[in-house]
């Protein structure tokens, strides 16, 4: 394993570590790169919506949770500038997805990642999501600033 990779590596884990919302949900990390990631998830009765679909927030947030851990590979702390979604099919009730990001490029503190949201087993894509990334002056690895109390 390379230098980049284990840092990449150590990022992904310390960012998982504080983030409740994708351990809540059960969103698992997996193969994570420089500028790379993959997240999964499986669609629960309380992801569904009236049309007995996966509501669209879950799928954009399952993207947007590979998207924030491709980007914060680097231990830059890197948030969204924006992001867009396309819903290309519908997902159900007990499907498992995989959205897969990938950096397309960065350019000072700025990054653009796309996302692909597929369907485990038909491997049908259900959405594609592009998010623009801005890095902060803070590292990841670094210990938070303790809060005043």
């Amino acid at each position: 394993m390379t230098e980049a990779e284990e840092l990449a590596r150590r990022c992904a884990a310390a960012m998982y570590e504080r983030d409740q919302a994708s351990r809540h949900l059960g969103i698992e990390i997996s193969d994570v790169a420089p500028g790379r990631a993959r997240a999964r998830m499986r669609v629960t009765s309380s992801m569904v919506n009236g049309h007995d679909l996966a509501h669209g927030g879950y799928v954009f947030l399952l993207a947007d949770d590979a998207f924030a851990f491709a980007c914060n590979t680097y231990d830059q702390v890197t948030v969204a500038a924006s992001a867009e979604v396309v819903f290309v099919a519908p997902a159900r009730l007990g499907d498992e997805l995989v959205a897969e990001a990938v950096e397309r490029t960065r350019y000072g503190r700025s990054g653009i990642y796309d996302v692909t949201v597929r369907r485990s087993g038909d491997d049908a894509v259900i959405a594609e999501f592009r998010g623009h990334s801005r890095g902060r002056a803070e590292s990841l690895l670094d210990p938070p600033p303790e809060k005043d109390g």
